[in-house]
């Protein structure tokens, strides 16, 4: 009797534990998830920019290779493409590409990313729109890695750190 007793209690502890568990979705809500290539096109390789006089920007240059950027910073009322460095990860190169208006983050792409098989392709079509949304949403690199992705996650936020720096903010 005694242990029906301790394997019931057992049972009923393990299914409050787990029902209580709560996991975190950066807001609280949840996370749409769509393929990569919708909505916007990403290039592979270094892309640089530039911004005239009027604060327009426009990303012009594509190449392969390294990590170049310019552009201005968030002092200015223009509008900015600025590419951080390449993050080298076990499954290949993560590099970002963000576009800051006025001071503020307003899109983020992936221009370099693992895409060297299926299993990569399947990873990054939901796990890059994830970070690009925490991380406009954000304003930061201070981000939610995305679960199954996380080598691909733990690049993204390198470079984005890095377009960051590079943009002053």
């Amino acid at each position: 009797m005694r242990k029906i007793v301790v394997a019931l209690m057992g049972t009923v502890s393990g299914l409050i534990m787990l029902f209580s568990y709560h996991t975190s979705l950066g807001g609280g809500g949840t996370v749409a998830l769509a393929p990569i290539g919708t909505g916007t096109s990403t290039t592979t390789g270094s892309s640089g920019a530039t911004t005239d006089g009027s604060g327009s920007g426009s990303s012009s240059s594509t190449g392969s290779g390294g990590s170049s950027s310019s552009g201005s910073g968030s002092s200015g009322s223009g509008v900015a493409t600025v590419t951080g460095d390449t993050a080298q990860t076990q499954w290949g190169p993560v590099q970002v590409q963000i576009t800051v208006s006025s001071g503020t983050i307003t899109d983020v792409t992936a221009v370099q990313y693992p895409s060297g098989n299926g299993r990569d392709q399947e990873i990054n079509s939901y796990a890059l729109p994830v970070l690009a949304q925490e991380a406009v949403a954000a304003q930061s690199a201070n981000i939610d890695h995305v679960s199954g992705a996380t080598v691909t996650s733990d690049g993204y936020v390198q470079s984005l750190q890095s377009a960051l720096d590079k943009a002053n903010l």
